[in-house]
């Protein structure tokens, strides 16, 4: 190791690696050996006081003074603040103090049992935060364990703050496994074959608010032009625009599509582009497809419904999938009987039971019956084609008042998650 003086009188020292110590300062004649080297990085931080006195030279008047000032060094770095929440980091790395649902818990919490469930539930709950998708089957079971650690936690304190966390995570257990449930297309409980769905349940229920407005709003009520307002409102439902091509109305309404088309346009229901006639309309192509407008949707216009491009494409779709569907389209159904197709799928449960969970009755015939633009004692006549079709199940029937039925298995994925 070498030693030597800088610009300023400054001791440097070459280490090992020949770079320059920092911070070494000398009194007079430090190189030739009169004066004492201290360094930064000694043992005490550096500080004079930490040098034993009898190592430490005796200097008097105005030079002592000088060389006293010329071998002082930076204090110690103070020691670090305590974090947020007023916890030292040191506690915590040393595993005397956890934190879970924003709650502080204590190092000398009893049972040492719960003390450790509620450090390892924080732990978990952090590292699911971190995960790149979601898994909601580990989240409603993070939410199970929250729920009897922190029922326990309040019978140990008697914290009713504590009991109500309890109660709340419990909720949220029930609500994160429906969901899972809905997406995986299993029945709520976890029973049952694993359907893809088309739609989740808040789509379904967006679905519904569509088929009630057509049925309520339709300004002609037969089953041709209730079909046309519903596929051409799932097309204009965000902006009140949409396209259309031949393709789509003539696999809507068939030989009947451009009276239907004209019929919207005369009561000015639908609004096409300036020379453009139904006829017109009904030669588009894809590449070229018609702007359609529905004023009743426009933005600037109350609106019936509220929902993102993505729902929107997709009830358009599961829409179009009903309509189109290949065994109804090899027996023909009519207008009607492709309407109570998508009726049924809307309003039926995971399981494909028609009518809400404890609703074993089914929906109301009479509001089928508008919907589809039939009597409601015809009804049943279009839930048998519906049978012969495979799209509902053997023993469907409109006894007292209610379609009573459920979807076939082989629609389930069309299911409105009632």
């Amino acid at each position: 190791m070498n030693a030597g003086t800088g610009d300023r009188g400054e001791l440097f020292v070459d280490g090992i690696d020949r770079g320059r110590t920092d911070g070494a300062r000398s009194g007079r004649g430090a190189v030739t050996g009169g004066g004492t080297v201290l360094f930064s990085d000694a043992p005490g931080g550096g500080s004079p006081s930490a040098v034993p006195a009898s190592a430490r030279p005796r200097a008097t008047g105005a030079a002592g003074a000088a060389d006293a000032g010329a071998a002082s060094v930076p204090q110690a770095r103070p020691a670090p603040l305590p974090r947020p929440g007023g916890v030292p980091a040191r506690a915590r790395k040393a595993g005397r103090w956890a934190k879970v649902a924003q709650r502080m818990v204590p190092h000398d919490l009893q049972p040492e049992v719960l003390r450790v469930e509620l450090t390892e539930l924080g732990d978990a709950f952090r590292a699911y935060q971190r995960r790149p998708e979601p898994d909601l089957a580990v989240l409603a079971e993070l939410h199970d364990r929250k729920a009897r650690a922190f029922a326990l936690w309040a019978d140990v304190t008697a914290d009713a703050s504590l009991r109500e966390e309890a109660d709340r995570a419990a909720a949220a257990a029930r609500t994160t496994r429906e969901m899972d449930a809905n997406r995986r297309g299993l029945p709520v409980g976890g029973e049952g074959p694993v359907v893809e769905r088309l739609l989740t349940r808040g789509q379904g229920v967006h679905a519904r608010e569509v088929l009630e407005h057509v049925r309520t709003g339709s300004p002609f009520p037969e089953a041709e032009a209730r079909l046309a307002v519903l596929m051409l409102t799932l097309r204009a439902a965000r902006a009140g625009t949409g396209n259309v091509t031949g393709q789509d109305l003539g696999g809507w309404l068939q030989g009947d599509a451009e009276r239907v088309l004209q019929g919207l346009v005369d009561v000015g229901w639908l609004l096409l582009p300036q020379d453009v006639t139904a006829d017109d309309a009904l030669m588009s192509r894809p590449e070229e497809p018609t702007r359609i407008t529905v004023p009743t949707l426009i933005p600037t216009q109350p609106r019936p419904f509220f929902f993102g491009k993505v729902t929107r494409a997709r009830l358009s779709g599961w829409a179009q999938k009903v309509v189109g569907d290949r065994k109804l389209r090899k027996k023909k159904a009519g207008a009607a009987t492709r309407l109570l197709a998508v009726y049924t799928a809307a309003h039926s449960r995971p399981d494909g039971c028609l009518g809400a969970v404890g609703e074993d009755a089914g929906p109301a015939l009479d509001e089928v019956a508008q919907f589809c633009g039939l009597r409601p004692e015809d009804v049943a006549e279009h839930a048998g084609l519906l049978v012969a079709a495979g799209w509902l199940a053997e023993g469907a029937d409109t006894a007292d008042g209610r379609l009573r039925g459920r979807l076939a298995e082989r629609v389930l994925p069309l299911s409105g998650l009632l």
